[in-house]
């Protein structure tokens, strides 16, 4: 046997070798991206949602609040501070009668939508069917206070004991503020006073003394 055979058989012999090995396969999870959830309560979600009348939110979507000047305001005394959230500028709890009713202070960049859509997310909230532009007129009154413009709507629920939303949309430097009770009816009755009370001291931070 000549020496190129030789070397030709050795080489066909390790090609074969080769081929016998079994393949080693590496296989690697990888995690699924986790959606971004909202902090908050989900009616605070809700609020920041779809400018589409009727109020759909936006749960599973990463929202931005309001940055920049701020606004500043005094609580009535039996207002409880609650620790507020990311979603929160301010928060309370609201005791009465053995009830309790909810107060958030939030934020939002533009106008969320503009205050149609906002009123009708409300009114989703309590189970209402959404309103039009004649309703909403009809349906809100205006409250100019320390250069700020207000729209401030009463929104009673229709279940039993029925729920009862005061609100105000408040918009400031590009953004959009919002004060929201949401209790039972009777107690957001005899609370109504002190919201009104407490929407005349908001106001820009920089002039508050």
């Amino acid at each position: 046997m000549n020496k190129r055979l030789a070397l030709s058989l050795a080489a066909a012999v390790a090609l074969l070798g080769t081929g016998c090995r079994k393949q080693e396969v590496a296989s690697y999870r990888v995690p699924k991206e986790a959606v971004p959830t909202l902090p908050g309560a989900a009616a605070d979600n809700q609020m920041a949602g779809s400018p589409a009348a009727g109020g759909a939110g936006i749960a599973g979507t990463a929202v931005a609040t309001a940055s920049g000047n701020a606004l500043a305001w005094s609580a009535p005394a039996h207002w409880t501070v609650k620790t507020a959230s990311a979603m929160r500028k301010g928060s309370y709890t609201i005791k009465g009668d053995g009830a309790e009713a909810d107060v958030s202070i939030t934020a939002f960049p533009g106008d969320v939508g503009g205050d149609l859509a906002n009123l009708n997310r409300w009114r989703g909230q309590l189970q209402l069917a959404p309103v039009g532009q004649a309703e909403f007129e009809a349906a809100t009154q205006h409250l100019d206070s320390n250069s700020l413009h207000m729209t401030v709507a009463d929104i009673v629920g229709s279940g039993s004991p029925a729920q009862r939303i005061l609100g105000a949309m408040v918009p400031f430097e590009g953004a959009t503020w919002f004060v929201k009770v949401t209790g039972p009816d009777a107690l957001l009755t005899k609370e109504k006073p002190a919201f009104l009370a407490f929407l005349a001291t908001v106001k820009p931070a920089a002039s508050a003394p």
